[in-house]
């Protein structure tokens, strides 16, 4: 990667954490962080994301996206649809998204991405806002199998490659991949993603259960995310929800 700053850990609590803090300081648009192993790896919805030794790619990119506000929720599925590409790429597979921020491979979940926000002072004093996008990625499955509340629905690259990548050139491929459709976005190229992203959604068409934050559950057909990236359910009585966060999942599948 041409001049770029890759900040390499032996072991570290979050990429993300880190990541946001060097961001808050300065740190310039492109910046990696990258760590052989995480203690306390984040997912969405506060949920933990396995990090083994050796067992997976797990890095951070700091961001500086001219995006308005309201297109930030868009990173995350410009990100989802950058590594899937990489994914395509290096190991001639054909990798599926799950909304809005899980990656898999014959149903099962073998990446995650977590995007966090922070709002800094710009060079010029103005408001910028500051974007982390937090990507693990399971490369190769654990001797002893994944623990048992995700060995249903957990998977890893090996399991399905004929070739294995080295990590180095598997990160450079997906940082470069993430940075070239977050640009996309910025050119206001998100009706392209979007198209793109849905050739690869996992869900558009099954049946699903979202819980609402107000732990409602909602079942119904998913009918993909609209223009804004929002996921559409609609219920039996033909009500369609947007649905901005809280648990979504497939009928007859174990919460994620």
């Amino acid at each position: 990667m041409n001049a770029r700053e890759i900040i390499r850990l032996d072991v570290t609590e979050s990429t993300n954490s880190i990541a946001l803090e060097l961001g808050k300081k300065g740190a310039v648009s492109g910046t990696v962080v990258v760590a052989a192993a995480q203690t306390g790896g984040r997912g969405r919805l506060n949920r933990s994301w396995l990090s083994l030794p050796g067992m997976g790619l797990y890095f951070s990119i700091v961001l500086r996206p001219r995006l308005a506000p309201e297109n930030l929720p868009k990173v995350t599925l410009a990100a989802g649809l950058a590594l899937c590409k990489a994914v395509e790429a290096a190991y001639s597979l054909s990798p599926e998204i799950k909304w809005p921020n899980d990656l898999l491979l014959g149903g099962r979940k073998f990446g995650g991405i977590l995007t966090e926000t922070e709002s800094v002072a710009g060079s010029d004093s103005s408001p910028s806002t500051l974007v982390v996008v937090g990507v693990g990625l399971n490369l190769v499955h654990p001797e002893g199998g994944y623990p048992a509340d995700i060995e249903e629905r957990a998977t890893a690259l090996s399991l399905h490659a004929v070739r294995q990548i080295p990590s180095e050139i598997l990160l450079e491929t997906c940082v470069a991949a993430v940075e070239k459709e977050v640009q996309r976005l910025e050119k206001g190229d998100f009706p392209v993603i979007l198209t793109e992203w849905l050739q690869r959604d996992a869900i558009q068409g099954k049946i699903l259960t979202w819980v609402t934050p107000q732990s409602k559950l909602v079942t119904g057909v998913s009918l993909g995310p609209d223009a804004d990236g929002v996921l559409r359910i609609r219920d039996e009585a033909g009500t369609i929800h947007t649905v901005l966060s809280g648990d979504v999942n497939l009928v007859g599948k174990i919460p994620e």
